[in-house]
């Protein structure tokens, strides 16, 4: 196969900017997603490899975490998988002869994005104490290092075990039984860093920390409200749920800071309306929020709510919920004005946002980070459940909480016990199958893991997937903790900065993607993943392997546990040898996932229960669903100031930069980009197309700064700005997070701009 040479390490960002477009998908969608293909993996194995994505007998993307329609089409992918799907299974190599290339002072000084571009790892690396460069090692002599190491330790405690979304339900039920088995729930994922303050709200509301709809419901729902999510970006495929949910009468109203394209007008690719014609208009009443705001909304909502007569659901109410009295009497009290004026908007447009509830029989509120990344978030989505619980509006056909996951099987691992807090009944049903009591204190999430490696109480850091370094917040803290680490451990595809921020001593483990052939002694294998509503799918890969020396997740956990754990009754061989031994005994530890063997193989898999959806059952302290009440928050900024949030380009996924262009917004080839008001830019006194430095202000007198941003005229909400991460997370202390959920505050940092002329800054 031809190899295709990566991009050279941009030397500075030079964007070209133009106006943002007002519709996403179309022609330039197709085009940008086959020229990616094509130089990753050429013609032929494009062909190949794009055509057997989400199908049923074929793999689950490595991208988002959204459904599949029970009716597929040909070409089930969108613009942003097809690029995940092209970067794994490019034709470019990482091999032990790049890393002689390349010291790890050079790799350190590299983009994100360039290293990416290097292609698969093909060899087993590692890096001593006080070397200058990776050398290659053997699967037996990593593993046994690894092992080592972790006995070593003076308590299990002192390691940490991380997760990525993209790891299967098989890979994670092992790795969570692996450190059950050695004695620590240090189990951080990246579930702590984005929707953690989904799960802590919803499983106090209504007993279940998930979303309640399935896809179905999303095409009879009347009203959609989506919030503090950009679909056309970060969820492409959900535009295709949206389009077929207005062609059926529905409304949407869209809560966001900026304008985003997709939720703007829609052109899909898969049929000659969205290729040629000015396909589908989305959203109906756009309500451009200020950042933070959206509890302030949502209790003024459910305040014109209860205050209009016949506007509440009484007998759901009275039938299925909690705390209603205290609610009303919370919400009759909360002054109008202040509570309007923190979410920037006027009068008129809450109000027609409230005619547009009253007016709907089923409304589904959908969500993502844009409302779980603040300081108030689980308040904000509790204000959320409060308006559907007031409307009856959940465990009704078309109606429901839609938290929309990110990475494709991030709530899958949850679901497996990958959690640092995991259910008594979960550890119940670990021990009564496998012989082991499993420790019971909670473990580490993601914030308290970098303080644990800072303090120098965690020593060993492993990591199944992810880019943990880039996507943490605080980079400079975290890089830190990093390195006083004594061993750091990363299974992985493709390079990334995590493998340039080490500890004493370092090992990558390159293994086997979604796309590829996974053959073991048992014979071909398959694995499974769950997706943002709860339908469970397996997932089956095609292509030969990047290298024939690649094990899968499943075989390094397997082979590290027997070395781990020589004494365990775990019949951890068997587990590597059929990936059916794992399914069965998941069978048997998980709930809902009875008889998985037989149900996975069934075309498109099966849905998970979801007590609240099925029967309006809420499985909470109080035996029903529970209305909560408390002060709206919002962030204060100081005159001068402006409130920064945290977000994707349209080239990204998550910390994988696929390119410099953000072309639903307009920027072209580069990424150190801040987006401001003009009016806000010219009273900072900062010009269009000028350098400033970025400082973020903390209540403790702290403060952190990323160089070298070009200022970019924006239609954002006034008052605030928008820029890239992991770039900007150099600007989030460790220590501002999430009341309850600890998630880091990404979406609001209280900035100051400073006009400079350097153009280094952290990458």
């Amino acid at each position: 196969m031809s190899r295709r040479p990566p991009a050279e390490d941009p030397a500075q960002d030079s964007p070209r900017v133009g106006a943002p477009p007002h519709a996403a998908a179309g022609l330039p969608a197709i085009g940008h997603a086959l020229g990616t293909a094509h130089r990753q993996m050429g013609v032929r194995r494009t062909a190949l490899t794009l055509l057997r994505v989400n199908q049923k007998d074929g793999f689950d993307c490595p991208g988002c975490a959204w459904p599949e329609e029970d009716r597929r089409h040909t070409a089930e992918f969108c613009e942003n998988g097809a690029k995940a799907v092209a970067e794994e299974a490019t034709t470019r190599r990482v091999t032990p002869g790049f890393f002689a290339r390349h010291p790890l002072s050079d790799l350190a000084e590299r983009s994100g994005y360039w290293l990416g571009q290097q292609g698969r790892l093909t060899t087993p690396m590692y890096l001593a104490e006080g070397d200058t460069h990776y050398r290659p090692i053997g699967w037996d002599d990593a593993l046994e290092l690894v092992a080592g190491e972790l006995r070593a330790l003076g308590s299990p405690d002192e390691a940490v075990f991380y997760t990525s979304g993209r790891t299967s339900n098989e890979a994670a039920f092992l790795y969570q039984l692996m450190a059950r088995e050695y004695g620590t729930n240090n189990l951080p994922d990246c579930s702590n860093m984005c929707h953690e303050s989904s799960g802590s709200a919803l499983t106090e509301t209504l007993g279940v920390g998930k979303g309640s709809v399935l896809l179905e419901d999303l095409h009879q729902a009347e009203l959609i409200i989506v919030a503090g999510q950009n679909p056309g970006t970060n969820h492409p495929r959900m535009l295709t749920a949206l389009e077929k949910a207005k062609r059926a009468g529905a409304r949407i109203i869209t809560v966001n800071p900026l304008p985003e394209a997709g939720t703007e007008r829609f052109k899909n690719p898969q049929n000659a309306r969205g290729l040629l014609g000015s396909g589908t208009p989305l959203t109906d009443l756009f309500l451009q929020i200020r950042i933070g705001g959206d509890q302030a909304l949502f209790r003024l909502l459910n305040k014109l709510v209860v205050e209009t007569e016949g506007a509440v659901d009484e007998e759901f109410v009275a039938a299925h919920t909690h705390g209603y009295r205290e609610l009303v009497d919370t919400v009759r009290e909360t002054d109008w004005q202040s509570t309007l004026a923190a979410t920037g908007l006027s009068e008129e447009d809450v109000r027609a946002a409230f005619e547009m509830v009253r007016a709907s029989r089923r409304t589904i509120v959908c969500w993502a980070m844009g409302l779980t990344q603040h300081k108030h978030s689980v308040a904000t989505i509790r204000e959320v459940v409060n308006l559907l619980l007031l409307r009856g509006d959940i465990g009704r056909p078309g109606s429901g909480v839609c938290p929309v996951r990110g990475h494709s099987n991030v709530q899958g691992d949850r679901t497996m016990g990958i959690f640092e807090r995991p259910a008594a009944s979960f550890l119940d049903a670990l021990a009564a199958e496998f012989g082991f009591e499993p420790p019971r204190h909670h473990g580490l999430d993601t914030v308290r893991a970098i303080r644990a490696l800072r303090d120098g109480e965690a020593k060993v850091f492993v990591a199944m997937g992810g880019n943990f370094v880039a996507a943490s917040p605080d980079t400079q803290a975290t890089e830190d903790a990093m390195r006083r680490a004594r061993l750091t451990v990363h299974v992985s595809t493709k390079l990334n900065r995590s493998h340039v921020v080490t500890g004493a001593r370092a090992l990558i483990l390159p293994t086997l993607g979604r796309t590829e052939r996974d053959r073991q002694a048992g014979g071909e294998q398959f694995v499974t993943v769950e997706d943002s509503m709860g339908m469970v799918h397996a997932s089956r890969g095609r292509l030969a392997p990047a290298d024939p020396g690649l094990l899968s997740e499943p075989a390094i956990i397997a082979r590290l546990a027997r070395l781990l754990l020589p004494d365990s009754a775990t019949p951890w061989q068997e587990f590597e040898r059929d990936y059916d031994t794992i399914r069965d005994r998941i069978a048997r530890v998980v709930p809902g996932f009875e008889d998985f063997n037989a149900r996975i193989r069934e075309p498109g898999g099966f849905t998970l229960p979801h007590a609240p959806r099925d029967s309006r059952r809420f499985p909470t302290a109080t035996g029903k669903a529970n209305f909560t009440a408390a002060p709206v928050e919002f962030p204060r900024v100081p005159e001068g100031r402006l409130l920064l949030q945290t977000l994707r380009s349209h080239d990204q996924y998550n910390t994988t930069i696929y390119g410099l262009d953000d072309r639903y917004r307009g920027i072209r080839g580069g990424r150190r980009v801040l987006l401001v008001h003009p009016d806000d830019a010219r009273a900072q006194g900062v010009a269009e197309g000028g350098l400033v430095d970025i400082t973020s202000e903390w209540r403790d007198g702290s403060t952190r700064t990323a160089r070298g941003f070009r200022v970019v005229h924006y239609p954002t909400a006034r008052g605030c700005a928008a820029a890239y991460y992991p770039e900007t997370n150099v600007l989030v202390p460790l220590d501002s997070t999430a009341d309850t959920s600890n998630t880091p505050t990404s979406k609001s940092l209280v900035v100051r701009l400073t006009p400079t002329e350097e153009t280094s800054g952290e990458r």
